[in-house]
């Protein structure tokens, strides 16, 4: 493990101290911004001890966030609590998303007692497992996961199973072979995929900003 995966996963441990510590306040905060997407107390709070931290650390590196934007993608890329209206409505599927450079991406969801992370060349984990894709190729024997925005098409009733998970939870279950594909809301942010991309295609699958998959099964008739 490298010292750039070290220290993403301690930023992970360090975000969910403060997130847990609010999950279920009864005095939780929560504004709305202006694209009338839900913000928290602890959202603003994970991503300013985050920048903290790598402001010490990795002083000169390029930070985006959520919450306090940046502009560049090349560096750390930061969404504090992805799942932020589970997260205020007391629902445990939540997560901080961290990546580095496109090479590192770590997946922390701690109410749901999960942690996924991925390395270049090194391949995909969870709770430090190794996990891969499933091998399967017909849709007919495939789980396929929507998120509740995404209409599904006529042909993904034929899948064996359909379920409607969205955010980050849906694409970690493809990268560890619960689920064949994940459809996601088209028009998300950086900071919403690039993790999840790095741990997807580390295990195997493949990714295309909305769409993760296994690789093996078409996908075509599911968008």
């Amino acid at each position: 493990m490298g010292p750039d995966l070290e220290l993403a996963l301690s930023l992970a441990d360090d975000a969910d101290r403060i997130s847990l510590a609010r999950f279920r306040a009864r005095d939780l905060h929560v504004e709305t911004k202006p694209d009338l997407t839900p913000v928290s107390e602890a959202d603003r709070a994970v991503e300013a001890a985050l920048r903290e931290r790598l402001g010490r650390e990795r002083p000169g590196e390029p930070v985006l966030g959520e919450e306090e934007g940046g502009g560049d993608a090349s560096g750390w890329v930061l969404d504090p609590i992805d799942g932020t209206r589970n997260y205020t409505r007391g629902i445990p599927v939540w997560a901080t998303l961290i990546s580095f450079a496109d090479r590192i991406a770590v997946v922390s969801a701690p109410a749901l007692g999960r942690r996924w992370w991925a390395e270049r060349g090194a391949g995909a984990f969870a709770n430090g497992e190794p996990m891969r894709v499933s091998a399967i190729e017909r849709l007919e024997d495939a789980t396929v996961l929507y998120g509740l925005d995404v209409p599904p098409p006529p042909r993904a009733y034929d899948a064996w199973h359909l379920r409607g998970f969205g955010d980050f939870w849906a694409h970690m279950l493809v990268a560890e072979g619960a689920a064949e594909a994940a459809v996601d809301a088209a028009g998300l942010a950086i900071w919403d995929t690039a993790s999840m991309q790095v741990v997807v295609e580390e295990a195997g699958g493949r990714f295309d900003g909305r769409v993760s998959w296994n690789g093996a099964l078409d996908v075509s008739a599911l968008l």
